[in-house]
């Protein structure tokens, strides 16, 4: 994604570039500089708007994304906003009740949910199929070509570990969420985890929660409300979450060691340590 994909990942991006000014002998007067032109751009939105101070993240995140992304999301808030919606609103009582509340999903915020899960879905899907394709027929012919095997077996193998060790555990902690539930989740996590990926690459917006209310919908209704299909969906929730967002941090992390010329292997092996640290410190508490 980094490298053939060439994603921004804008707060990787934004996170190498402080890095590497430290450590450059012009550092100090550039973020001097900086400082100095991010108190004129202050006063300039406090002139504008104030709610430019509430939205300072995505001020940075178009400042560094490319005009493409910037452009498409400003066409798709004016399509959104002043066509779509307010048809949809229209119908009101014919395509849903009209007594939801405006933050119910049965109702206008669940058409805004869905339609961006299956633009983010369709657009990452595309690009893992294209991905898949590439390397599938790599494979096919390294296999006719007899070349040594390159596919990250261990990697594979650690994520087969992992699933069983959780589809064997978790349902001990959740009664509700039985051991197939857990296997279903990390089967199709993998896509998933490549869509928001490649959508936080893009945007730097992670759909985290989002994923994680369609494991709430999917789960709940197939373990079923008499069998606890509340508390279910809310643990595969959790579990769908864990493995989503995990895929984007790294690759913020991976944009930013790239950036940096860190080591890949380091980086991962810390976010391992660190995440053992805080499972244990979690567990003790």
């Amino acid at each position: 994604m980094i490298i053939d994909f060439k994603l921004i990942y804008p707060s990787g991006t934004a996170t190498a570039h402080l890095i590497n000014s430290f450590h450059t002998p012009q550092g100090a007067r550039l973020a001097k500089k900086q400082v100095k032109a991010l108190g004129k751009c202050t006063r300039s939105f406090l002139r504008l708007d104030l709610k430019l101070i509430k939205t300072t993240t995505y001020v940075g995140v178009g400042m560094i994304c490319p005009y493409l992304i910037n452009v498409s999301l400003l066409l798709g808030a004016i399509l959104s906003r002043c066509i779509m919606w307010p048809l949809i609103e229209d119908k009101k009582g014919h395509w849903y009740p009209a007594d939801l509340s405006p933050s119910s999903l049965n109702g206008l915020q669940g058409y805004k949910v869905f339609i961006a899960i299956a633009m983010i879905l369709g657009d990452g899907l595309y690009n893992f199929l294209k991905v898949l394709g590439h390397t599938l027929f790599g494979l096919f012919r390294q296999i006719r070509m007899k070349k040594p095997e390159t596919l990250p077996v261990e990697a594979v193998a650690g994520y087969v570990i992992v699933a069983i060790i959780s589809a064997a555990t978790l349902p001990h902690i959740f009664q509700h969420l039985k051991w197939y539930h857990v296997a279903v989740i990390y089967v199709f996590a993998p896509v998933l985890a490549f869509c928001n990926a490649y959508g936080c690459g893009l945007t730097d917006w992670s759909l985290t929660s989002t994923y994680g209310k369609l494991a709430i919908f999917t789960i709940g209704a197939w373990a079923g409300a008499s069998h606890g299909g509340v508390l279910a969906g809310l643990a595969a929730c959790g579990v769908m979450m864990n493995i989503v967002s995990t895929a984007s941090d790294l690759m913020q992390d991976f944009k930013t060691g790239y950036m940096t010329l860190a080591s890949p292997r380091s980086m991962f092996v810390s976010q391992i340590i660190c995440v053992s640290e805080a499972c244990y410190l979690f567990g003790r508490s």
